[in-house]
């Protein structure tokens, strides 16, 4: 149950963090009760996870699966490009979250 509760948080930020862009400054009211809405349940979920989950360990995958999803996101739906130093990046984050979830675990 607690990383389900850490999935759910995750995809609340990486939904709160595409609709940042959607907000166009804060300047666009649905957008941006989005926003808030997506941070707020993000981190109630996050603090729940924390329960059970060292945070090390959550706050790692939390912030490096959003990272990785809004990188792609961004890719496929605002056409942000991601060249082979962007890729690399993102599977250095990848490998770090495992690293600390194996390490994690003992």
């Amino acid at each position: 149950m607690p990383y389900l509760l850490l999935a759910l948080a995750i995809a609340a930020e990486v939904c709160a963090n595409t609709c940042l862009k959607l907000t166009d400054g804060f300047s666009r009211l649905l957008p941006t009760v989005a926003v808030a809405a997506g941070y707020v349940l993000s981190f109630v979920l996050l603090g729940r996870a924390l329960k059970d989950i060292p945070v090390s360990v959550a706050y790692a995958v939390w912030s490096g699966v959003g990272t990785a999803a809004v990188a792609a996101i961004g890719a496929a739906a605002f056409g942000e490009p991601l060249g082979r130093p962007q890729w690399l990046g993102i599977a250095l984050v990848v490998l770090g979250v495992v690293v600390l979830n194996v390490r994690g675990s003992h």
